[in-house]
């Protein structure tokens, strides 16, 4: 038996509960977690607004640990390994998995949807979802590394092509995303302009990497003032609040990549400025076993420090959904166990 978050009913909180132990499969390896990452996704999740979970549901995919157990059939890993999941099981065999865009299969499995998910100490995954952690890496940058730093990865670097020498704009900057955004794009060699609502975050997303922090109504035009022509890359964490300011910040050519929905509200597009302009919108969805190494190997030079905004024990989780929902907290929430 263990302690685990149980998220029983939608629209009420995880509540802590003793679960038996799950049998250990042949493909897959028991993790010991120390830590996991809290994600909006899991706010949303509770709320009703993602399809397909599976209740009860023990909610969570920010996955991490050492592997003290290990199936019969797995070949790439061994007890004593440190490793990281993806926040989803694929299915290894569909034309996405086959061509490394494992993050669009349409047979995956999500954790803490659609099963047994990170809100608890041990977690058996199947191989296919794992990498190995470096060393030198802690424990809550190899929590993040799927979900939030990975998922920057392939949204920056994959989906919006962005280069050295280019302008990004990371909305939403003081979260737990953003925040680490902004780390990466300048990992990547860009000149990065930040965007937070928040004036008290103002100071510790410099401390990360901006080099301009704009807020407000119609920061679009503070980046231009900025920029004189607008960014090449403009990454939306945030949805409906500032997605209109992020894309009209956007320059000939620019491209919007999505990754964030937090109030899950419809935008309006202008389209003349799409069109006359040339601009890309793009979606971008999680991350791949190659995001997710690349996310680890820049942590491990230093490019990437997690940016930890409070960390709370298994019992306080509704305490930490609240925290984040009122956006108290600069960076990232974390279990700990």
């Amino acid at each position: 038996m263990q302690k685990a978050a149980v998220l029983s009913q939608l629209k009420e909180y995880p509540q802590v509960r003793e679960l038996e132990e799950e049998p250990l499969k042949d493909n897959e390896v028991m993790i010991e977690q120390s830590e996991t990452g809290i994600c909006y996704r899991d706010i949303l999740t509770m709320e009703g607004f993602l399809p397909r979970v599976v209740l009860p549901i023990v909610p969570g995919h920010e996955i991490s640990g050492t592997v003290r157990k290990v199936g019969k059939s797995v070949t790439h890993f061994k007890e004593g390994d440190r490793v990281a999941s993806l926040i989803y099981v694929p299915c290894g065999t569909c034309e996405y998995c086959l061509s490394g865009r494992e993050n669009l299969c349409r047979n995956k499995k999500t954790f803490g949807e659609s099963v047994n998910g990170a809100y608890r100490k041990y977690i058996n995954v199947p191989e296919i979802s794992l990498v190995k952690v470096p060393s030198g890496v802690s424990p809550e940058a190899a929590a993040i590394s799927a979900c939030v730093t990975g998922m920057i990865v392939q949204a920056l670097e994959v989906v919006g092509g962005l280069k050295a020498g280019q302008t990004a704009l990371i909305t939403g900057a003081g979260g737990g995303v953003g925040s680490h955004a902004v780390q990466i794009a300048k990992a990547l060699g860009a000149r990065v302009i930040a965007e937070t609502s928040s004036e008290w975050k103002k100071e510790g997303i410099q401390k990360v990497g901006a080099e301009h922090v704009v807020g407000g109504p119609d920061f679009s035009k503070k980046v231009k003032e900025i920029t004189g022509d607008g960014v090449d890359v403009a990454l939306e964490t945030v949805g409906s609040p500032t997605f209109n300011d992020a894309f009209r910040s956007l320059k000939y050519g620019g491209i919007l990549v999505v990754i964030g929905n937090v109030d899950v509200n419809p935008v309006s597009l202008p389209l003349g400025n799409l069109i006359l302009k040339g601009n890309y919108i793009a979606g971008s969805v999680s991350s791949t076993k190659a995001t997710v190494k690349k996310a680890l190997q820049l942590t491990k030079k230093g490019m990437i420090t997690p940016v930890v905004g409070k960390v709370f024990t298994l019992d306080q989780v509704p305490e930490a959904y609240r925290a984040m929902k009122n956006r108290e907290l600069f960076g990232k929430a974390f279990i700990r166990f």
